[in-house]
């Protein structure tokens, strides 16, 4: 891996070098120093020049600078299908059969697939390096093959897809059994950001599985992407024509007396004719028949990796159905609280209207003027345990209205 990286890296400009040998010392404040521009990388970004990846049949390798418009007319492809494949936007994943060329854009993997070689935007990502790594060893080992080149990035799109399911899986399921145990506002604020994850994971896997199975569905899509049987199809038919017009310029050249229409054999001109149809319905039954073929070929491959994103997708809707179970655990985890909250309220204040019984029963005591009770000894005490006999009685009788009424547990 090391040394692909070494050689796919394009090489330093001698101001990089000069800059980091003798001026590229940080400051005081400790900012980094301006590092300088370089004017040769500036120019070729004007020009629209982008580094390229070519994968030929043998699986060879090299990097080759190639501009938007050169490229445009080396794959057939229009200026919108090379749009996707710009790394500085985000477009969804994207796989589109052209006449010569099939164009893929997933999640890392952004490449054109041709008949004879495989063109990736350079870059150090590891996920690319491991996909040339990986076209290389399967070109060596079985020849060209664009099913070949596609099967690879799909398979490393769905790796990297499930890779990244997995990871969150493991992050989610410890969070969410702790927020369990232990409501707070940290845990509440992790669970709130690995959802939104998961939703952004979620988004893209979904997004690859609609694009295989929409491929799955529509034979012409399918067809349109067996690019060496269309190329040999053009180059028989290519040959064919020029193997017909040289066996009449031999005819025309044989004939040495110019021979005029009415004396020539009409025969002749019937058999060619009929040669000719019926060697253009036996070329368009072999096209329809390996169409077919190369079809299924296809299809079964869209269909392994369609389970295989499927899987993916399966896993991360349980992560959320999981976490939706979480969410209405703590919701009646709080709903349960806040309903303790609120008998603990209802007891409070019926007991502080008992009390207030006995601020009434001493406020009338309390007035100016005379009775004969009061001279009685043991007076008070009547009138303390009157008064509690009746706060006691009273505050029964709510807590027994509020069971009565289900706003307390029995």
């Amino acid at each position: 891996m090391a040394e692909l990286k070494e050689r796919l890296l394009p090489p330093k400009p001698a101001s990089a070098i000069n800059l980091r040998d003798s001026s590229f010392r940080p400051s005081a404040s400790g900012r980094q120093p301006f590092q300088g521009v370089d004017v040769l990388g500036l120019k070729k970004r004007g020009q629209g020049l982008r580094s390229w990846i070519r994968v030929d049949v043998s699986g060879n390798s090299q990097i080759i600078e190639v501009d938007k418009f050169s490229m445009m007319r080396r794959c057939d492809l229009p200026a919108r299908d090379l749009r996707l494949l710009d790394p500085l936007f985000v477009y969804p994943s994207t796989i589109l059969g052209r006449e010569k060329a099939i164009v893929v854009n997933l999640e890392q993997i952004r490449c054109i697939i041709t008949a004879d070689e495989v063109l990736l935007l350079n870059s150090l990502d590891s996920y690319v390096l491991q996909y040339v790594v990986e076209l290389q060893r399967r070109l060596t080992a079985a020849g060209v093959n664009e099913f070949r080149a596609l099967e690879v990035a799909l398979e490393a799109a769905c790796t990297f897809l499930d890779s990244q399911a997995a990871e969150l899986e493991i992050e989610a399921y410890p969070l969410l059994d702790e927020l369990t145990s232990k409501i707070s506002t940290l845990n509440l604020e992790r669970v709130r950001r690995l959802k939104s994850r998961l939703v952004a994971l979620t988004r893209r896997v979904q997004k690859v599985r609609d694009e295989i199975e929409q491929l799955m569905d529509d034979d012409g899509d399918m067809a349109e992407m067996y690019l060496t049987e269309k190329k040999s199809r053009m180059e028989a038919s290519f040959y064919g024509d020029q193997s017909v017009l040289g066996y009449r310029s031999n005819d025309i050249q044989s004939i040495s007396a110019p021979v005029s229409p009415v004396s020539s054999p009409p025969d002749t001109r019937k058999l060619e004719k009929s040669l000719s149809i019926a060697r253009s319905r036996h070329e368009s039954m072999r096209s329809s028949d390996s169409t077919t073929d190369s079809v299924e070929e296809l299809e079964m491959l869209l269909e392994a990796y369609f389970v295989v994103i499927d899987s993916t997708l399966n896993k991360l809707t349980s992560l959320k159905e999981y976490i939706d179970d979480t969410e209405d655990f703590i919701n009646i985890q709080l709903d349960n609280v806040r309903n303790q909250l609120i008998q603990f309220e209802l007891l409070l204040t019926t007991a502080t209207f008992v009390v207030a019984i006995f601020g009434v029963v001493a406020g009338i005591f309390g007035m100016n003027f005379t009775i004969p009770f009061f001279d009685e000894p043991a007076a008070f005490k009547w009138v303390l345990i009157i008064t509690g006999v009746c706060g006691i009685i009273i505050f029964c009788a709510f807590v027994w209205f509020f069971k009565y009424r289900r706003l307390m547990p029995l």
